[in-house]
């Protein structure tokens, strides 16, 4: 079951079982907003680009995006830069995985980041969301949406962060700006 989740809002990611969850996947999906023109409406591809950025006590040590696509640890991975989004029609346009369960003891927190690489704006963005799926069986378990478009180039959608023994997801969705998750730290760093 998933459950859709608001600003602020974390979960456990327990299983139902009562076990814990050992590799995730972050989908993160969007498709260019109708513009309207002359000549009817139409839309231009937007370039968004997911990062996730590993924290110990803090401080950033490693990052995952479209340039270095796995951790150095390899408990990190992303599936690869997609230039126009919409590609999956609601599906993920791209996607990052990690293996809870090879995760480095030091690596405390994960946070998600999306950012328009060529400079638009979310109010030129539709549909966006991120979503945790459980990568054993293909199960969402848990997805946030993004409200309203934005003057901003970029936001902070989640982390995953250790919770006792295991994992939880927070969604933030803080936005920002920035063409690179570099661009984005001082905006994540209040949410560690």
């Amino acid at each position: 079951m998933t459950v859709n989740m608001t600003k602020g809002q974390a979960i456990s990611l327990q299983k139902n079982d009562g076990g814990t969850l050992t590799a995730v996947r972050m989908g993160l999906g969007w498709q260019a907003a109708p513009r309207r023109g002359l000549f009817g409406s139409r839309t231009r591809e937007i370039d968004l680009d997911a990062s996730a950025v590993l924290f110990a006590d803090k401080q950033p040590v490693d990052v995952v995006f479209f340039r270095h696509l796995v951790s150095d640890d390899g408990s990190v991975r992303h599936t690869g830069d997609n230039l126009v989004g919409g590609v999956g029609q609601g599906g993920d346009d791209e996607a990052i995985l990690v293996d809870l369960a090879r995760v480095p003891v030091h690596i405390d927190q994960i946070v998600f980041t999306v950012n328009s690489f060529t400079g638009q704006t979310f109010q030129e963005v539709q549909d966006a969301f991120c979503r945790l799926v459980d990568e054993t069986n293909g199960q969402e378990l848990a997805r946030y949406t993004l409200a309203g478009g934005g003057q901003y180039t970029a936001q902070i959608m989640a982390k995953v962060s250790r919770a006792g023994a295991g994992w939880q997801m927070t969604a933030l969705g803080t936005p920002a700006n920035g063409r690179t998750f570099q661009d984005l730290m001082p905006a994540i760093l209040p949410h560690l």
